[in-house]
């Protein structure tokens, strides 16, 4: 792993971070750090979420789900964190037969459903409380389809859950087979667990290179110099506090699209309290250098651009043709097009004087991954640390529920907030 902020310094880019800030920044990361090994060593809930590349155990992941083992496809059912991990593990590992149903849309589920071979599906169902609506909403209407096409939903189901609660009571009464939701990990650190693993593992994948990179990543030090995950945490805080509210997210892999996802909401959870916090954006290169480029480089100066790409992808050659505006692409490879547009576009962000880090990971696999998701961990903690919000609670998340769960129950204070939106209707 490595992370270029070279890009980011006051006198490339504006808003940028001078030398010698960046040097007493790293007063303050050597004081957070310590706050986050006390964490760490002490498992306290969140910090505990870095402790996972030791305390995940890929031996009983696999032999937990040994019954459904092999399954063609498998249908992960759980909403943000509970769903966005194994959707990017599965992503950047190229297998397309783990789909999500991570939403309440009528239309989408019923595709999904009728799409797939439930008789060669298996669902695995995530939520630590077993009372998540959207999920349990989806299961119930899953689990439908499996009974209506005449197949033994209780013979094609895996839950992921905590200690009690209502999926842990389903799987105690059909027999299920059933992994816990580690303790003191937010959803949205849980991909490195049995929330983000056991899809990968009932598609015979092995899940333990994921966790050896993660591993690769947790060798903390005290500086930002010394640490990527604290060096990016370090300049994105630095940035916002000096304009760059926007943090748009620009893998350069098609396979690490899902990924950005997944950083919007680690990013946007956990660091957007008190006011503070930037706000993701999420983009795709090179796809997005032809739609949102533009803003970033000639719009308003507040936006950090986070490039990761992979130093090694696989070769495909453009052939050769005769079209003589097309000529200098004859003979080329499609690795090379791509990075010589991720290339040109950090270029053209210098050129403009507009910030941009550069993340770079070996190789899109199981490895690179599991260090890309804890580097970006650890950085949103160490910038939750100088922020001082409280990085491991999602207040707002949880006033929208209760909210939910009013409208669609008995009412409550949030729901009956709703009533009292102010209108000025047009039609």
């Amino acid at each position: 792993m490595k992370i270029d902020i070279g890009n980011a310094l006051a006198d490339v880019a504006e808003p940028g971070i001078a030398r010698t800030s960046l040097d007493r920044l790293d007063e303050r990361v050597a004081t957070a750090h310590e706050r986050i090994e006390r964490g760490r060593r002490d498992d306290e809930f969140g910090y505990a979420a870095l402790n996972l590349p030791e305390t995940t155990d890929p031996e009983a992941i696999t032999e937990a789900v040994e019954p459904v083992a092999g399954a063609e496809y498998v249908l992960v059912v759980g909403i943000g964190g509970s769903a966005l991990g194994a959707a990017t593990l599965a992503e950047a590992l190229g297998d397309s037969r783990i789909l999500t149903l991570d939403n309440v849309d009528p239309r989408e589920v019923s595709e999904v459903l009728s799409l797939l071979p439930l008789d060669d599906t298996v669902v695995n169902v995530v939520s630590r409380s077993g009372t998540t609506a959207e999920t349990l909403a989806n299961f119930l209407v899953a689990r439908a389809a499996f009974e209506e096409a005449g197949v033994d939903w209780t013979e094609r189901t895996v839950v992921t859950t905590g200690d009690s609660g209502p999926l842990r009571d389903l799987a105690d009464d059909h027999d299920l087979p059933a992994l816990r939701v580690p303790d003191g990990v937010p959803g949205r650190f849980s991909a490195l667990s049995t929330v983000g693993l056991v899809p990968l593992a009932i598609r015979g994948h092995d899940i333990a290179p994921i966790l050896d990179g993660a591993r690769d990543a947790a060798d903390l030090s005290d500086s930002l110099y010394e640490t990527p995950g604290y060096a990016y945490g370090a300049v994105a805080y630095a940035l916002d506090m000096r304009g760059a509210a926007v943090n748009a997210m620009l893998p350069y892999a098609e396979s690490l699209d899902s990924f950005g996802e997944w950083f919007a909401q680690l990013w946007a959870e956990s660091l957007g309290k008190d006011g503070l916090g930037q706000l993701p954006a999420r983009a795709l290169g090179a796809t997005d250098q032809h739609s949102q480029l533009q803003r970033y480089r000639a719009g308003p100066s507040n936006t950090l651009v986070t490039f990761v790409r992979p130093r090694e992808r696989m070769s495909l050659p453009i052939p050769e043709t005769d079209v003589d505006d097309l000529a200098y692409l004859g003979g080329v490879g499609m690795d090379d097009l791509i990075d010589a547009e991720f290339e040109a576009t950090e270029a053209s962000l210098a050129a403009a004087n507009r910030p941009s880090v550069r993340v770079e990971i070996d190789r899109v696999d199981g490895r690179g991954i599991g260090e890309l998701l804890y580097t970006m961990e650890v950085a949103c903690v160490l910038a939750g640390e100088l922020y001082g919000v409280e990085t491991f609670t999602q207040p707002a998340v949880e006033w929208g529920k209760n909210a939910t769960r009013g409208l669609i129950g008995e009412s409550n204070e949030e729901s009956a907030a709703v009533a009292e939106k102010t209108r000025l209707l047009v039609e």
